[in-house]
């Protein structure tokens, strides 16, 4: 599979792109071409014009959670009628002190552009690709600090990103775990992935890992990552200088960049 990075915090020297704060890849698996996430607006698209990828032909998009930096984009996306996966609380309203965080989009209207397939379980995308559906919290470490508020039936609660989900690819090598935020938790991520796919192997992690900055969570990550060995870590995104630096002193961090292209 090949994954070109199409929205992220980061661009290269000499590579003329254009980055946001948010997220959007390009996966091409077989005859599949799936977006996932659409980044905070039409950034994605002007990127992925720039390096030839014709998004009309997008076989799927998939959206990690309902935050705006990966769902801003959805109003830009050139088709409609294409498969949506996502979780079901993915269009639910946000909000974090008192500016909307949520998707643009509310579920009647993404309902009207795309044929929404939502669920909490595992949904396989191709033979090998798979959306993981709702992380279990397996970790006190992470997973458990709410981001602003989210509307639910009776009134609005602390948000704990419920809807917080991630992608997995089994390669020859081991897995692929391909995060939007991770506010789940990468560590969380990976064991649901692990147990999803029926493989103790990792071979690599890209995206974001929500690690704000060089504390506790960072280290007990760090701990439980290094037992897993991959050999390939890409943390970005929503994962700042100190904790990529940390990661970096005990595992093999590379960074990822608008552009980028990455053969799994």
């Amino acid at each position: 599979m090949k994954l070109t990075v199409l929205c992220d915090n980061s661009t290269r020297v000499d590579a003329y792109y254009l980055a946001e704060p948010g997220v959007s890849y390009y996966l091409e698996d077989g005859d599949q071409r799936i977006l996932f996430d659409t980044g905070y607006s039409d950034v994605y698209v002007k990127n992925a014009q720039a390096l030839g990828i014709d998004l009309s032909q997008v076989t799927m998009v998939v959206l990690s959670h309902g935050h705006n930096d990966h769902t801003g984009g959805l109003a830009h996306f050139p088709a409609e009628g294409i498969p949506l996966v996502a979780h079901p609380e993915v269009f639910g309203a946000k909000e974090y002190e008192g500016e909307k965080i949520g998707s643009p989009l509310t579920q009647q209207q993404a309902g009207e552009r795309f044929r929404l397939q939502l669920s909490r379980e595992p949904v396989a995308l191709t033979e090998r690709l798979t959306f993981l559906g709702e992380i279990p919290r397996l970790h006190d470490f992470e997973g458990r600090r709410p981001i602003g508020r989210r509307l639910v039936e009776n009134g609005w609660e602390a948000d704990l990103l419920p809807d917080d989900t991630a992608l997995a690819y089994r390669g020859e090598e081991g897995l692929w775990i391909i995060t939007g935020c991770s506010h789940a938790g990468i560590c969380n991520i990976v064991e649901h992935a692990k147990k999803v796919c029926g493989e103790e192997r990792i071979c690599g992690i890209v995206g974001g890992f929500h690690l704000m900055e060089a504390d506790l969570q960072t280290e007990e990550t760090i701990r439980h990552l290094k037992r897993l060995r991959p050999r390939y870590m890409r943390p970005c995104h929503c994962t700042c200088f100190a904790a990529r630096a940390a990661i970096h002193q005990q595992l093999p961090v590379q960074d990822t960049c608008v552009g980028d292209v990455l053969e799994l």
